[in-house]
Order: C-alpha cells, then structure tokens, then sequence
C-alpha cells in the first residue's frame, strides 16, 4: 500500500502538470509585449542582504535616485521572493531550479546528498551558458558564491559556465582589501584605494565598454552582483558622513516612517499592519547614549554601502547609454534575501578581521547591521535573512526596459520567483530550455517566466516552496504556511496580512494539514532532508544569530 506522503506527492505532480497545461493553452495566443522589440540586452544586478524597504521606490529614506530612476522607467513587484540566503538564492537564479535541485540546498557543505553539496550540480544549466547557445556575450562581475571560482580549470567557474569574461570573488569579505579576487581566471590583488562596490563597477563598465568595441551589435547579459550591503559594514567617509546623525531616533521610528511611506506608495494592501519589533530587539530607549551613537554610525555606514552601490548602477546605465542600447536593454534589479540580523560576535574577532579600536565602517573594523537595524530594514514585515517569513525571502525587484515594458513606474502583485529569471529571459531572448546540454541531461525547469507580468497581465495563483535550516514555508495562492527550526506551523493569508502578524493555524486546521502535505511533497521532490539529519546538527543554527546586541565596547 501506498504511503500517505506518496499519494499527496503523486497527486500535487499530477495537479502541477495539469496547472502548467491549462496556463500555456490560456497564453499560447496571447500577443506579447515584446513582440515588436529585438532581443534585449540583459542586465541583471543583484544585491547582497538588502532589506525590502532598503531602496527609496521601496519607501527608505537612503539616496537611491538611479535606482528609483529604473523603477519610474519600468514597474515593481511588491511580491517577488528569493531563497532566503546568499549560496542558495544565487544558484536558483543561475539556473531555474530550486536551489536543493542545483545542488546547494545549504552554504556550500559537501554534506554528499547531491541535494548538498559544494557547487551547482552538472545536471543544470546557468542562464549563461544558455544565453550563449543563443548568440549573446556574457559578463559576470562580483560575487558568484555557487562554487568553483576558486580556481580558472574548476567546471563551475563563471567562465566554464558560460560567461566571455569575468571579475570578482567567489565569497565575499572585507570592502577595502576583498580576498580572493579573480579577472578572468587569474588572481589579482586589491590595488591600492581598493574599495569592491566601486571596483565592481568599474568592471562592469569596462566589460561594457569592451563589447562595444569588439562585439557592437550582438546582444549582451552582464550580470552584475555587488556583495553591498553585506558586513562586515565597510564604506567610504565621504559616504557614510551623509548619513551621520541621521538616525539618532532609532530603529522603531525608522520603521514606522518607512511603512508610511510604502502605504503612501501603495506596495501593501490597505489592510496590512506593521509587525512588532522583534522580540530579541532591545528598545531604544533602554540604550545608553553611547550605545545610541554606535548604532546611528552602523545604520550610516549601512545606507552610504547602499547609497555607493546605487551610484555604481548609475554609472553602469551611462555605460549603457554609451552605447546607445538604453531603449532595448532590460534592466533587473533584486536581492539575494533579506536584511541579516546575524551578529558573529562582532565586536573583538581578530578572526573575523576586526582589529580593536578600529571605528565602524573603517578598514580593519567587523561590525553587523544586527537584529534592531535589520529588522527596520525589512520593513514591514518579521525575521531576516535565513528565515522563510516575508522578511527573509523577500525583495525587491525592478524592472525597467523601455522597448518591452510600456508600464512607467507602475506596480505588479504578481508573484514570483528568482527561479522565475531564468524561462523569463530565455523567452525574451528567443531561446529555449534544452532536455540535454552537452553529455548531460538537464533537469526540468521550477521556474515559469514573467514575460506576461511585464505586460501586465495576471497570471493564475502560484505554489512556491522553501527550506533552509529547517525554517520552511509554502504558498499557494494567498495562503501562507511558514514554521521556525523545530517550532510548530504558522498560518497566514497575505491578502490582508503581509506582515505576518495574525496566526490562522488554529482556526484553519484543515489549511494547515493540506499545505503542509503540499510542502512536504515538495520538499521530497527536491531533496529536502531534515536538518537534525544532517552534519548540520552539529552546525550553529539561525537561531544563534538571533541574539540581543552585544554591549558597546570602547
């Protein structure tokens, strides 16, 4: 006889194909948006722990103006998720699956289940390597963080995985002296007035600049991945003095200044309320006044990592302008999860880097956004990154192409996914998703593309899924289902409740038996394993990371 696991799975397969069938007969004849544009250029930029409200068009108060620029050019999603950390949401992305499927269900551990392992698996396909089937150059710049970057001949280096030229890291680390650093497939060092935002700026245009001179005309994919605003908190004076003061009233007002303004902007329901200030947070009032100055420097130095970053696009765009493509390029903008609460021990950690006395935002100093200003970060909603609550799945995303999205500043709800990326830009570049490539079978794609969403049309309610740690979550519809490591499941309708903040679980049990069977059924396709069964017991858990900020130290 048949488990009751098995059955549900074989039945939400079945539901799945059936779904994906009616959804392509609805579409099929359906004219699209870019009909009557040429295959774009492609530029896909994302950000590292970037909270939802981190940019202006999204309700902060930081100087984004290129950024809010894009947003007034294009549209918004105001439901758009990622896969709750750096390593797993990079290699979704990269290659349509979720990120158990490509192979890096955690930190990159080679924990020998393949749904955990040290890099994508050879079994997927990055949008790369696809784009390059269909006639497009592509440029990686920054953070890669899927494996194999630390070395030119490994088969998941950026450049084996389809990308003409690239420059960054494999990780991340220090802004002012960032380690290890590759052009290409050999390593360089940080020059001197090294700082990564800017350098990876720098690459990009002069990519940019390169295929203008040695490839006019063919069409380009530069993906640009800044580790901003990520810690250790580094930026330059000059940044972080516009800032200074600024946020002397503390990380409950910024929050209720911030959900204002993303009512005012119409990001959230009406009915929406601000979640609590995390428990673990402390008030701002009970800080001493050191205390207070020390965090208004940390929140300084977070908004001028943002802010330089957002100077860096503006300097990409004018590389586009350049080369008179603005019109025709689509430009993509999102993070990889959440703002992180994570505290590391922040304050004397040689082993981190941190030299004592070193003020934060300065060379040689480890400071972390930590739990109050990440909280104000992911503004309205609960958690942070690592987390499956809104707060830490997710973004923004910005998508601004003249010659394909007619909308101007307009906002979408549709739901989606970075899994989403992939089938989109393949359909907008006239490609297809191959069953084999090379000697390798591929796994079948997770994602489905938002060429229609760009168009503004709706599409049916969508299932998506999560786990990492043993946080988890599911959506179906409207209706979420989302459960801490070893804590019972929470019940959400994120039509009225975005923020997370009245538990149905109780009154809705029959929801909460048929989603959490829908989730288990997903997390067996994928290859979910219960964290305790992983060498991962022995690893801290997010939980660990969840503290109360640690005293000021001189």
């Amino acid at each position: 006889m048949q488990s009751n696991r098995s059955v549900t799975a074989q039945s939400v397969a079945v539901l799945s194909v059936l779904l994906g069938a009616a959804i392509l007969a609805k579409f099929a004849n359906t004219a699209q948006a870019a009909e009557s544009a040429q295959r774009p250029n492609i530029v896909l930029i994302l950000a590292d722990d970037l909270g939802w409200s981190d940019l202006g068009c999204y309700g902060s108060e930081i100087a984004t103006p290129n950024l809010d620029r894009l947003a007034a050019g294009g549209i918004r999603f105001t439901q758009f998720y990622n896969a709750a950390r750096c390593c797993p949401t990079r290699a979704a992305l990269l290659t349509g699956l979720y990120p158990h499927a490509a192979g890096v269900g955690h930190m990159l551990q080679d924990w020998h289940p393949p749904s955990y392992t040290h890099s994508i698996l050879p079994e997927t396909a990055t949008i790369a390597q696809l784009l390059h089937l269909a006639g497009y150059r592509n440029y990686h710049v920054g953070k890669w963080h899927v494996g194999g970057a630390d070395r030119g001949d490994r088969p998941n280096h950026p450049m084996n995985r389809g990308f003409d030229h690239a420059y960054g890291t494999g990780g991340g680390g220090g802004f002012f002296n960032l380690q290890p650093l590759y052009a290409d497939r050999e390593y360089v060092k940080p020059g001197d007035n090294f700082y990564a935002t800017d350098a990876f700026t720098d690459n990009a245009v002069e990519f940019l600049e390169r295929h203008g001179k040695e490839a006019a005309g063919e069409p380009f994919f530069l993906h640009l991945c800044y580790t901003a605003p990520h810690f250790p908190l580094h930026a330059k004076p000059q940044d972080i003095a516009k800032y200074r003061g600024h946020y002397r009233e503390g990380w409950d007002k910024l929050r209720e200044q911030r959900f204002s303004r993303q009512k005012e902007l119409g990001l959230l329901p009406a009915e929406t309320k601000l979640s609590r200030r995390d428990p673990i947070a402390q008030a701002w009032e009970e800080l001493s006044e050191e205390e207070r100055d020390e965090w208004d420097l940390r929140m300084a130095v977070y908004a001028a990592m943002i802010d330089c970053m957002d100077q860096g696009v503006g300097r990409v765009m004018e590389a586009v302008d350049r080369l008179g493509v603005r019109d025709n390029t689509l430009v993509l903008f999102l993070s990889d999860n959440g703002s992180s609460a994570e505290a590391l021990n922040s304050w004397p950690n040689p082993e981190r880097g941190h030299q004592p006395g070193k003020p934060t935002g300065s060379p040689g100093s480890h400071r972390c956004l930590e739990i109050g200003w990440a909280s104000a970060a992911n503004t309205p909603f609960r958690m942070h990154k690592m987390w499956n609550h809104e707060g830490g799945i997710s973004t923004p995303l910005v998508a601004c192409w003249p010659a394909g999205i007619a909308a101007r500043g307009a906002l979408t709800s549709e739901v989606g996914h970075v899994i989403d990326l992939l089938p989109t830009l393949l359909e907008l570049a006239g490609a297809t998703y191959p069953e084999q490539l090379g000697d390798r079978r591929l796994k079948p794609l997770a994602g489905q593309s938002l060429v229609k969403a760009f168009a503004g049309e709706r599409g049916a309610p969508r299932t998506l899924a999560w786990e990492h740690e043993g946080n988890r979550a599911v959506r179906v519809g409207d209706w979420k289902l989302v459960a801490e490591f070893r804590r019972p499941w929470e019940l959400y309708d994120l039509s009225k409740d975005r923020a997370e903040t009245v538990n149905l679980a109780e009154r809705e049990t029959g929801k909460v038996a048929e989603l959490a069977a829908a989730w288990q059924a997903w997390a067996d396709s994928v290859g979910v394993i219960p964290w305790e069964e992983l060498p991962g017991a022995n690893y801290k858990p997010t939980t660990g990371y969840r503290k109360k900020s640690e005293p000021v130290s001189p």
